[in-house]
């Protein structure tokens, strides 16, 4: 009977499926952390967003409650409170307006900019 000679650099199967659940444990992993760097990245693009729809929001509560107290002291005066009730209202919401479309268009980073869809396509056609 010839005994077989095995080459000491051939790996058995059983090492062969270790070798792939191990690369397979490494890329989950490697996938895992590049979602996660791409969330971190896209809430880190999105604050200034988010605090001017707040600053926006708050400003624009402001200007309603000075139209409310125009119209008072219009009310028991009828002199001038209202218009001025109406330019502090006009004012602050023209402000608001423009912080909450400036924040809204911020808030679109959370779906990733042009730069992040570049790089990821970049990859992609790499693999």
């Amino acid at each position: 009977m010839d005994a077989r000679v095995q080459n000491p650099t051939d790996s058995s199967i059983g090492e062969l499926f270790g070798r792939l659940a191990d690369d397979g444990r490494a890329l989950v992993r490697a996938e895992v952390g590049l979602y996660k760097q791409i969330a971190v990245y896209r809430a880190n693009k999105a604050k200034l967003g988010v605090a001017a729809l707040v600053a926006g929001g708050l400003l624009a509560f402001a200007g309603l409650i000075a139209l409310l107290v125009g119209f008072v002291i219009g009310l028991t005066d009828l002199v001038g409170g209202v218009a001025a009730g109406l330019i502090v209202f006009a004012v602050t919401g023209i402000i608001a307006f423009l912080l909450v479309r400036w924040g809204s268009g911020k808030m679109a980073a959370l779906s990733g900019d042009n730069e992040e869809r570049q790089a990821l396509a970049a990859g992609e056609t790499r693999l």
